[in-house]
């Protein structure tokens, strides 16, 4: 029996944790969905949001997507997601803020494991590390397993983008495939270099427009505003900032063949998956394709291997792509769904 809590996205969590510090001023979420298959693994966030319940929904779906994540990537980990609440837009977390959340950590002995996310960086991962073992993502020697995850997630979109490709558009190569890639951060940034090595065609957006431009300078591409991106014509669109942008009405605008970016929880609800189906529009479920980032950050927690493995383990995310889509086409179930009841099963909940 599910108990929902009020929050439609509790789905069975273990524990959901809220934390203050009046001293530091934190105000934190932990929300541990399953640790089936080892410690909850997955990074924290600092965010605003417009109210405390919208950061507890953030924290359950992105812990809800790290166990999917985790256990279709192989890993021994179960998923969990910290949340740190900014107090208004653009702030930075405080030193004593990060020693508070490392304090948080510690006190869940374990079944919490902490990495860096969207507002954090290195530097906040070692500040936590004063205050909890139980963290990853800290600075390492070269050719380790560990440190800045992005990189490792950007090659693992990449990886599936190109998988995309071949199965969506038939394509052999990504020279003159159109991407249009919604955020240039670390990931899709990442992903716009490695695409344009490749000779792909693109078109990139950014809340931040100076980034998107100075990057599209550096590689000779094109632009488009932030709030226009997903209905470029493009064979492939790439989501690749925050969650939750296909929606009714962004999938009706869709002008492409494939949705296949990094971005966390892509879909707004589970019925979007059936509307991109509806549409005939191949989608890489979101924590297949950008699993590359926690696979790092997990070897390197478990002691498991070096970047070796690493680079290793993220070229197998095309293949994990290949099982869903094969199942989804078996089946007739919306893509989405497949990999949800893949991973489900992966952690005994099918």
């Amino acid at each position: 029996m599910t108990t929902g809590w009020g929050f439609p996205d509790f789905d069975d969590h273990e524990g959901v944790h809220l934390f203050t510090d009046p001293a530091s001023g934190l105000r934190a979420v932990i929300a541990v969905h399953s640790t089936k298959l080892g410690p909850a693994a997955g990074g924290v966030r600092f965010w605003h949001y417009a109210d405390s319940d919208r950061a507890i929904t953030d924290a359950l779906r992105l812990s809800r997507g790290m166990s999917f994540k985790n256990a279709m990537a192989d890993l021994p980990m179960g998923g969990g997601k910290g949340v740190v609440l900014a107090a208004n837009p653009g702030d930075s977390i405080s030193h004593a803020q990060l020693e508070a959340f490392g304090r948080a950590v510690e006190s869940l002995g374990g079944r919490y494991v902490t990495a860096e996310d969207v507002g954090m960086s290195e530097a906040s991962m070692k500040t936590i590390a004063t205050m909890t073992k139980h963290v990853s993502g800290l600075p390492v020697a070269a050719g380790s397993a560990g440190g800045d995850p992005g990189p490792y997630t950007a090659m693992g979109v990449y990886l599936g983008v190109k998988a995309a490709a071949q199965r969506g558009l038939r394509a052999t190569d990504m020279k003159g495939v159109r991407v249009a890639i919604q955020g240039v951060g670390s990931v899709g940034g990442g992903l716009a270099r490695l695409l344009a090595k490749d000779g792909a065609v693109l078109t990139l957006a950014d809340v931040n427009a100076d980034r998107a431009r100075a990057l599209a300078e550096e590689l000779g591409a094109q632009t488009a505003g932030a709030d226009e991106i997903l209905g470029v014509e493009a064979d492939i669109v790439s989501p690749n900032a925050l969650g939750a942008i296909l929606t009714p009405a962004s999938i009706a605008a869709l002008r492409t063949t494939i949705v296949a970016g990094g971005a966390n929880n892509q879909l707004e609800t589970k019925a979007e998956g059936a509307a991109l189906q509806a549409r005939g529009i191949l989608y890489a479920p979101d924590y297949v394709i950008n699993a590359g980032g926690i696979i790092n950050v997990a070897l390197e927690y478990l002691g498991l291997g070096d970047q070796a493995e690493v680079e290793t383990r993220i070229a197998r995310i095309p293949d994990r792509l290949l099982q869903v889509w094969d199942e989804a086409e078996r089946t007739g179930a919306p893509i989405s769904d497949v990999a949800d009841t893949i991973a489900q099963r992966l952690i005994g909940r099918a």
